[in-house]
């Protein structure tokens, strides 16, 4: 790598200690280049193939997950350094060295669908009220985590035809929509605090004693039909009705995925060419979901790749979406990616094993 002419052979110590040194960074710095590579890589492939799956449920096509389940990176450097001399009378000595240095990676990725007993556990199987308290304490908007985790509050229907294929019909969610938006007021002045009962086993939602008399509180309060003089409420999946319960039934992540997925935009010639359904009012006019998903998602689609996205794909001949500077549908975007993660339950994910041998 380098030649130096010298009169004092010391210059060739010098360097050999130099490149012996450089090699016990090695380890470090075979960290430093691909552990946040990693990183960045699975997720934006997480990403993307979370945004696959909304995109193919809006066609009726069947999703897939494949988890990554493990990384294993081992690496192998070497070095060697090579000393030359000439020592000729009458001329001047001549010193050289010479290094060279070897770097391999080796990288063995483990791929799994998501299948069986894992799938329905992780996939169809209704979300734990328990996930919608530690969300909510999170600093979620109980808005954005009622809209896309419930499907009915005291027998208020929030859109129940779209936790699947979207349907025909025009769906029901406008009374709902009101309810949640209440209840986000609510969260914001302090007048409503969800929490746990004393054993940990069940929602109660607690109204706060001097926000009790509140126009938004009555608001709410009528609007889901209970006693307007008690200040706890549980919160229970029963379907017997009571004044002094709430009523909620949640959806699983299937269908909260089927909920987002009819906010994917789709291009015309699919529409007109019947390849998703085209959902209509009793009239006969044709249902936008926009007015449902408006102020939640967001997925657009172009025919050219999009300049800077949050994340894209492309399906079917097409680009689908979501805009770096569209913040709304990034957050519920987020919000589906941290209920994937939560239903996964105790298994573990991405966990890089290195192995790094060094040889100087």
């Amino acid at each position: 790598m380098s030649f130096f002419k010298s009169k004092s052979p010391q210059v060739i110590i010098l360097v050999a200690i130099t490149l012996l040194v450089g090699c016990s960074n090695l380890g470090p710095n075979a960290i430093r280049m691909s552990r946040n590579d990693y990183n960045i890589v699975i997720e934006q492939t997480n990403n993307e193939q979370l945004l696959l799956n909304l995109v193919r449920l809006r066609y009726r096509d069947t999703p897939l997950f494949i988890e990554t389940t493990s990384i294993s990176t081992s690496f192998a450097f070497g070095a060697n350094i090579n000393a030359s001399a000439s020592l000729v009378p009458s001329v001047a000595d001549k010193y050289g060295v010479s290094s060279g240095l070897s770097y391999v990676e080796r990288p063995t990725i483990t791929y799994a669908p998501l299948q069986g007993q894992k799938f329905v556990k992780q996939i169809l199987t209704p979300l734990n009220p328990q996930i919608l308290l530690l969300l909510y304490h999170s600093g979620w908007s109980s808005d954005r985590l009622m809209r896309i985790v419930v499907q009915s509050l005291n027998g208020i229907p929030n859109a129940p035809t779209a936790s699947g294929p979207t349907p025909d019909k025009a769906p029901e969610y406008e009374r709902f929509n009101k309810v949640s938006a209440l209840m986000r007021r609510l969260q914001q002045s302090r007048s409503i605090i969800l929490a746990a009962d004393k054993a940990g086993k069940e929602l109660v939602l607690k109204i706060v004693p001097e926000s009790h008399q509140s126009s938004d509180v009555q608001a709410f309060l009528q609007a889901l039909n209970l006693d307007k003089e008690t200040l706890q409420f549980p919160v229970t999946p029963s379907l017997i009705k009571s004044k002094k319960a709430i009523v909620m039934t949640t959806r699983s992540l299937m269908a909260s995925m089927f909920y987002l997925s009819q906010a994917v935009e789709v291009p015309r010639r699919d529409r007109d060419a019947g390849k998703v359904t085209v959902t209509q009012h009793e009239s006969g006019d044709v249902f936008d979901w926009h007015d449902v998903t408006y102020d939640l998602f967001r997925i657009r689609t172009s025919s050219s790749r999009p300049s800077s996205p949050y994340v894209a794909i492309n399906y079917r001949g097409a680009w689908f979406y979501i805009e770096d500077n569209d913040l709304t549908s990034k957050s519920s975007f987020s919000l589906l990616k941290q209920l994937l993660a939560l239903q996964s339950g105790e298994q573990k994910y991405y966990t890089p094993v290195l192995t790094i041998p060094i040889t100087p």
